[in-house]
């Protein structure tokens, strides 16, 4: 782990939708591949056919390719379902370094909270990390965007 007298600021986002917080829970990891922007979000692109995280300490957020290739995008290193999860988040074919993704679900009257704070930049060295930064702040926006959709328009559990 590389140290740095200076720091990158986290990107954060936090969104609130009208679903519990194990109905979020669940749909960001469980039901990754429903709604990931795999057409702008992918490694393997327009080959890429799903993504999968599997939900426990050790496990990985996975993207499968149309010949069943797979490639690691991040590490799972805290899984507290429904509250939060924690990844080394490394979507690269030979990553180098990894940043901290964050995701906690907090339950409010008219449904969960949720935060995502994507952290570390500095692992990647000042220069690269800031630029790593600066494209993730409007990517998760970008990300969010179908996920928030699926939680509206598919139906709650019983």
């Amino acid at each position: 782990m590389r140290r740095s007298p200076e720091s990158i600021d986290p990107v954060v986002k936090a969104r609130e939708l009208s679903r519990s917080a194990a109905e979020a829970f669940d749909l960001f990891t469980a039901g990754i591949g429903r709604w990931w922007p795999l057409a702008t979000h992918s490694i393997g692109g327009a080959e890429a056919t799903t993504v999968r995280f599997e939900g426990r300490i050790g496990g990985r957020i996975v993207e499968v390719t149309a010949d069943g290739t797979e490639h690691s995008w991040a590490d799972v290193i805290a899984w507290d379902p429904p509250h939060r999860f924690v990844v080394a988040w490394h979507p690269t074919p030979e990553p180098l370094a990894a940043s901290i993704l964050e995701v906690r679900f907090e339950s409010i009257p008219t449904g969960c909270r949720i935060h995502l704070e994507h952290r570390g930049w500095e692992e990647f060295g000042l220069e690269a990390g800031g630029e790593a930064r600066a494209s993730y702040e409007p990517g998760w926006d970008h990300v969010l965007r179908p996920y928030l959709a699926a939680a509206e328009s598919e139906p709650a559990r019983a």
